[in-house]
């Protein structure tokens, strides 16, 4: 009757470490997943449909609001525009005037606001634009 037993020791603080690190791992395998899925772009894809109108949107610059003005019709963006830039306003904040013609000359030629090209001078006044234009167009996108 001979057997051949082995034995075989673990030590608890292993098994802990080795649990441990399994969990970090496939919970930074879910994060890198959630991080690098496609989300859901609402407005910016190319094929929407819009509900025919003019629709606004506000931007704020030192305490002076200005509305963002887009008209569509049923599947196009015909015009980008301020529809109450002064004069004060536009003294104070030159850049913001050539900005948003620069946008709306893309936004027209590819009727999206993917990969739009921001200007080095002003990145930020861009995405301000960018922002109230998006704003806009989610009201006139037609939901079927």
């Amino acid at each position: 009757m001979s057997s051949k037993t082995k034995i075989v020791v673990l030590h608890m603080k292993e098994i802990i470490y080795t649990a441990i690190f399994a969990v970090l791992a496939i919970v930074l395998i879910l994060l890198l997943i959630f991080m690098f899925l496609p989300k859901n772009e609402s407005v910016k894809d190319s094929g929407n449909t819009y509900t025919p109108g003019v629709y606004t949107s506000t931007v704020t610059l030192n305490n002076t609001a200005l509305e963002v003005e887009v008209t569509v019709d049923e599947s196009h963006i015909n015009s980008i525009r301020f529809s109450n830039l002064d004069e004060t306003v536009a003294t104070m904040f030159p850049l913001i005037q050539p900005t948003i013609e620069d946008i709306a000359e893309q936004v027209y030629a590819s009727q999206s606001l993917e990969n739009i090209q921001y200007s080095e001078e002003n990145p930020y006044t861009s995405q301000v634009i960018l922002g109230a234009i998006d704003d806009a167009l989610k009201k006139a996108v037609t939901t079927e």
